[in-house]
C-alpha cells in the first residue's frame, strides 16, 4: 500500500495539480513509492508545448443571453497565462487533457486562421455583427509574441471593415495599437482590458503569467491615448480574495481613461472548482474557508449555478451588495456598459482569389 502524497505548486504556473478531466477513465495521483522525496526544493518547471489545432473553421457561435456578443473567435486553446480561476479550463478535458497543469502548459493554435476567417467571412449569407476575440482564451497569451496569429486576424478585420471587440489582460495588445487605433477611428474597434486585483503578490500567484496589474492600468492609459475605447473588466470578482478592491479597480482605470466597466462573480464550473480550492489551500489556507464559504452563499449552497441570468452575478445578500457596490462606483465615475455599439455598415466581404479589384 503506498501513500498518497499532497501536489505541490509550479513556480510560474497557476493551478497546484494536473488532475485527470472528466471524461477520463482513470484518475493521477502522487504516491510515495518508497523513493526519496525531496522537500526542500520546488517541483522541476514545466516547459510549454504547442500543437497544431485542425479545426476547419475558425468562428464560434453562441446563443447565450449572458453574453453580449453571438460571434468569437480564439486563436488557442489552452493559455499560458495560468489564471486558476478561468473558466475556459474544463474545454481541455475534451482533448483528454487536464483542465489543471495541461490547460496551461499543453497549448495548441491554428495557423491558418486567417484563412478560414477569410473563408467564412465571404460566405454567401453571412451577416455581420461584432466578432469578440479571446473571448475563451487570451488572444495575447507569451505565444503569440512570435506566431502573430492575432495580428494576422486583425489585419484581415481591417481590411473588411469587420467591428471587433477584443478582450485580454496582456500587454501585449499594445504591439498592435496601429491596427486597433486605425480601426477605432472607424468605430470597428474597442478594447477590453481585465483586471482582477491590483495586488502584485497575489496576481503573481492567481495568474502567474499574465502581465502586472500597474502594467495593465497603463496599457488603458496608452490605449485611450491612441484614441482606442477601452473597458476595464473588474472580473472575476473573488469574494473574500479580491472583492474588497472593486472600487480601487474601476477608479485606477478611470484615471488610466477607460470608460466602460464590467463585473463578473467568480465562476467555478465542473473541474474549476476543485482545482481552485487546491489554489486556495496551497496560496491562502488561513483566508480558504471564508472564501469558499462566501461564495457558496452566492451561489445557493455550491459551489456554482450555471443557470442563465445568475451564472455571471449569482445571488443573495453577498451578490447583491457586490453589484450594487458596482453599480454606484461606476456611476459615479461614469463609467458606462461594458459593449460599445460599433459601425457594422461598412463591412465588405474579402474578395474571392482572382477577383479584380474595385476602382472606387
Amino acid at each position: 500500500m503506498v501513500d498518497e502524497l499532497p501536489d505541490r505548486g509550479r513556480k510560474g504556473r497557476g493551478a497546484v495539480s494536473n488532475r485527470s478531466g472528466r471524461f477520463e477513465p482513470h484518475a493521477r495521483v502522487f504516491v510515495d513509492d518508497g523513493w526519496t522525496v525531496d522537500d526542500d526544493h520546488d517541483p522541476p518547471p514545466l516547459r510549454t508545448t504547442l500543437s497544431v489545432d485542425t479545426s476547419r473553421t475558425i468562428i464560434t457561435r453562441n446563443s447565450s443571453p449572458d453574453i453580449p456578443f453571438d460571434r468569437s473567435i480564439n486563436p488557442y486553446k489552452g493559455c499560458e497565462h495560468g489564471c486558476v480561476y478561468c473558466f475556459a479550463r474544463p474545454t481541455h478535458a475534451y482533448l483528454g487533457l487536464s483542465p489543471g497543469l495541461d490547460f496551461e502548459t499543453r497549448l495548441f493554435h491554428k495557423p491558418d486562421a486567417p484563412e478560414l476567417l477569410k473563408k467564412e467571412l465571404r460566405a454567401r449569407g453571412y451577416t455581420v455583427a461584432p466578432m469578440a476575440l479571446g473571448a475563451n482564451t487570451d488572444p495575447y497569451q507569451p505565444v503569440e509574441r512570435d506566431l502573430k496569429l492575432t495580428r494576422r486576424i486583425l489585419e484581415v478585420l481591417d481590411e473588411t471593415n469587420h467591428p471587433v471587440a477584443l478582450v485580454t489582460k496582456s500587454a501585449l495588445v499594445l504591439r498592435d495599437l496601429d491596427i486597433l487605433a486605425r480601426m477605432a477611428a472607424r468605430n470597428l474597434a474597442h478594447v477590453c482590458i481585465s483586471v482582477t486585483t491590483l495586488d502584485r503578490g497575489l496576481a503573481r500567484r492567481l495568474e502567474p503569467r499574465a502581465s502586472t496589474p500597474p502594467r495593465r492600468l497603463e496599457v488603458i492609459r496608452e490605449l485611450s491615448r491612441a484614441g482606442v475605447p477601452v473597458t476595464v473588466l473588474a472580473s472575476p470578482m473573488i469574494p473574500g480574495l479580491t472583492d474588497h478592491e472593486l472600487e480601487t479597480i474601476l477608479e485606477a482605470a478611470a484615471d488610466a481613461g477607460a470608460t466602460g466597466a464590467s463585473t463578473i462573480l467568480v465562476r467555478l464550473p465542473l473541474e474549476i472548482s476543485g482545482l481552485f480550492e487546491e489554489w486556495l489551500r496551497t496560496h491562502a489556507p488561513q483566508r480558504a474557508d471564508r472564501v469558499l464559504s462566501l461564495i457558496r452563499q452566492c451561489r445557493g449552497g455550491a459551489l456554482y449555478q450555471s443557470g442563465f441570468g445568475r451564472r455571471m452575478s449569482g445571488q443573495g445578500p453577498y451578490a447583491e451588495l457586490l453589484s450594487r457596490r458596482f453599480r454606484l462606483t461606476a456611476e459615479r465615475l461614469g463609467l458606462g456598459g461594458r459593449w460599445r455599439e460599433l459601425d457594422t455598415a461598412s463591412f465588405r466581404p474579402p474578395p474571392m482569389p482572382g477577383d479584380q479589384l474595385s476602382l472606387l
